[in-house]
């Protein structure tokens, strides 16, 4: 069931990974480290992030810094997924699970009813994560194969991804525009503003200190993530009933159809 259902993920996965390991290759890495690094993360956004970090001689700390803010998330989602597991679960399988834990996956693992088991989730990574290497390997190989015009016309595909990404929400929730305005607007900040400063004032080229693209991305993340927790706060109803649904689902219903542990009880 988890391999079935994590088909069309793997079909997604391949799409986007296929942009990284021809922007990899393009950039400059050698297509090995590419995949490398696919079959290591599974993050499309942590790795377009660590990879301009990389190619521009980031440091090991920003690195980390970057990587730690942009999946925190996956974080939150082990946690609910640690709430609804099958209480006999061994610990190897959790602990397989825990490198699988991406959107996609977890949301197919977290919205099927009961117990969320081990299998199904690993049965889902089991076919997403190769999707995701194996497109990573395809496009670092085209990247070397294909002409420079060609190659340099297939770069804007990220951007596409992105936009992909983003537009959707933002037709139901037109404040997302403004967010992502924000952000833009401090990431070109970060990295022109030094040089027109110069320009400006009149000072020699290089006076003003620059900032490294790891850390321009660690300030864009966490101020529009700041920005939108102040501007979008969930309301307390609404965080009172998320709550109350996560204690419920502490206790999900055997495949008997009774509640929990009272239901067996009974």
């Amino acid at each position: 069931m988890g391999m079935r259902d994590g088909i069309p993920i793997a079909l997604g996965y391949f799409a986007v990974s296929f942009a990284f390991g021809m922007t990899a290759v393009a950039d400059g890495m050698r297509g090995m480290d590419a995949v490398i690094i696919s079959a290591t993360n599974v993050t499309s956004a942590g790795q377009f992030a660590g990879l301009g970090i990389i190619l521009g001689d980031g440091s090991y700390l920003e690195i980390l810094l970057s990587q730690l803010v942009i999946n925190l998330r996956y974080m939150l989602m082990s946690f609910s997924l640690a709430q609804r597991m099958e209480p006999d679960a061994p610990l190897y399988k959790r602990l397989l699970m825990s490198f699988g834990v991406t959107d996609e996956i977890f949301g197919i693992s977290i919205t099927r009813p009961g117990y969320v088991r081990p299998d199904f989730h690993l049965g889902a990574m089991a076919v997403a994560i190769p999707g995701w290497v194996l497109g990573t390997a395809t496009g670092a190989v085209m990247g070397k194969l294909l002409p420079a015009m060609i190659l340099s016309a297939l770069s804007v595909a990220i951007y596409g991804m992105f936009l992909a990404i983003i537009i959707p929400p933002m037709e139901k929730d037109h404040s997302l525009l403004g967010l992502v305005l924000a952000a833009m607007s401090l990431s070109a900040a970060l990295a022109y503003g030094p040089e027109l400063l110069e320009g400006a004032l009149g000072l020699v080229s290089g006076l003003l200190p620059r900032l490294s693209s790891g850390t321009s991305v660690i300030i864009v993340t966490v101020f529009a993530a700041a920005l939108f927790a102040w501007i979008r706060p969930l309301p307390q109803e609404e965080a009172d009933a998320d709550a109350a649904e996560e204690d419920r689902e502490k206790v999900p219903a055997d495949s008997t159809g009774n509640g929990g542990e009272k239901g067996r009880k009974k």
